[in-house]
This record gives C-alpha cells, structure tokens and sequence, in this order.
C-alpha cells in the first residue's frame, strides 16, 4: 500500500466508524440542518402565510376519515392519471387536496371528493407543499401521492384496515411496484420497517405511506435540490417513527414512476 493511500485510510477512519455507528443518511441529515437551516426558516414563513390565505380561499377544511395530500408542479397529464388513481379507492370517507407549487392548475375532474389549489410562488420545495396540504385539511389520517405516481384501488382499504386494528401501527407503508417510463416493471421495493436499518438504507417514501394525524406528521422545510440526501420522505417516516410505531405491509399497491428527472431510490436489496 502506497503512504498516499495509507493516509487517505487513516484520515477516513473516523468518518468510517461514524457511519457504521450512527448511519450514513442519518449524518447527512445532521449537516443538511446545520448548512440548509436558513432556507428552513424562511419557507416556514411562507408556508404559514399561504396556509392562511389558502383557508380563506377554501371556506372550509377539506375532512373525511383520511385526507391524500397530491403534491404537483407542471405535470397535467400525469396529475389527471394520479388523480383519477385516488379518487378511484375503494374507500369513499375520503377527501383529494391538489396543491400546485405556483404553476397554475390545469382541468381537472368534477368530483365532489376533491380540492384543488395553487401556491402563490414555487418553492421548489416538495416538503412545504405538502405540509401546506397537511395543513389545509382535517383528518384522522393523512396519505401522500406525488403526481407522477398511481394506486392500485385497495391501497387506502390494506392500510386503514392495519391503522384500525387495536392495538396497530401508527403510520404504515405497502410496497411499491417500480415503473420505467416505457411502463414496464422494474422491481419491486418491500422493506419491513427498521429503524436502525433506515439509518443505513433509503428505502422510505411517502407515495406508499398512510399515517394518524399528529404533531410529527410534517415534512422538512429544508431546501433540498436533487443533490441533497436524504430525502424529505425518509427524514419524515424516520422521524414519525421515533415517537410512533410504523408497519411495512408487503402488499404492492402504488405504482411508482423510475423518471430519471426526479429523485427515487436505487434500493438494490
């Protein structure tokens, strides 16, 4: 071994057993606080501010015995599909909120069950869409699709059947079915939850993940571009998971866009 290598070794040896000993993702996280924490507060403003305009805008808070929260910016066609794939449960106690990130709305289907509405500027940011979705609604349980994606129409009957059980989880997420964008099937991602795992591996995403309404229930408000990991989907179950019991539930019921435009997890195990 070269002294040049040997060196480079003993200078990533602390960083090595920080890892091993408290996770990767989990020490990105900790440095994604400390240099993004500026952005955090900024759009906390925001996102109280819009959440005030847009009750205003509504008249009332969105309620049923859950709420899907659909996050979209400049996706029409896309959003329809998402849309139609929500409203489709076979579940009916159950509300739609659409909330554009500022790009306007495009037409979307007349059902009674869904909202729609439109930030006032784009944040780029998909955490503070969606708590302002969170946030414009009133619930028992709240569950997350991103524009992009579908449900199968048992996917809100598996998980509220699982949240309802006495003695249940507080959060839990089915598996996904990936897609390539040509439509044909890339993998299947089905992690039973671990916590000590996700410290490790990102296999957490929200598309999947139905949850009771409490005060952890919130995303991120940092200022993530597709270069910062983790994820505000992995930083919300992980957190949520801390003072919440989370359950994996093998069953695929989201099919899950691969866009090679946006972020998704090259979970391999």
């Amino acid at each position: 071994m070269s002294g040049v290598l040997r060196e480079r070794r003993v200078l990533r040896a602390p960083w090595e057993l920080l890892k091993r000993r408290f996770g990767w993702l989990v020490l990105y996280e900790l440095r994604n606080k400390v240099l993004l924490a500026p952005t955090a507060w900024r759009l906390r403003r925001f996102e109280d501010a819009e959440t005030a305009r847009l009750t205003r805008v509504l008249g009332r808070r969105p309620a049923a015995r859950v709420v899907t929260v659909i996050a979209t910016h400049r996706r029409p066609e896309a959003l329809r599909r998402a849309v139609r794939s929500a409203l489709g449960q076979t579940v009916r106690d159950h509300v739609v909120l659409v909330v554009d990130d500022g790009a306007g709305l495009p037409r979307l289907p007349d059902d009674t069950r869904l909202f729609a509405v439109s930030l006032s500027r784009n944040t780029g940011v998909a955490g503070v869409v969606r708590n302002i979705g969170i946030r414009l609604t009133d619930s028992p349980y709240v569950a997350f699709l991103d524009d992009d994606n579908q449900w199968e129409p048992d996917h809100l009957r598996h998980t509220l059947a699982a949240l309802d059980t006495p003695g249940g989880p507080d959060g839990v997420y089915t598996a996904l079915r990936r897609i390539r964008p040509d439509g044909t099937e890339r993998d299947v991602l089905s992690v039973p939850f671990d916590r000590r795992r996700a410290a490790h591996a990102a296999f957490l995403d929200t598309n999947a993940f139905v949850a009771r309404r409490t005060p952890a229930l919130h995303f991120s408000r940092l200022r993530r571009t597709p270069r910062v990991l983790p994820r505000e989907d992995w930083e919300l179950i992980r957190r949520y998971a801390r003072t919440h019991r989370v359950a994996h539930l093998p069953r695929p019921t989201v099919r899950y866009l691969v866009n090679p435009d946006s972020h998704y997890t090259a979970w391999d195990g």
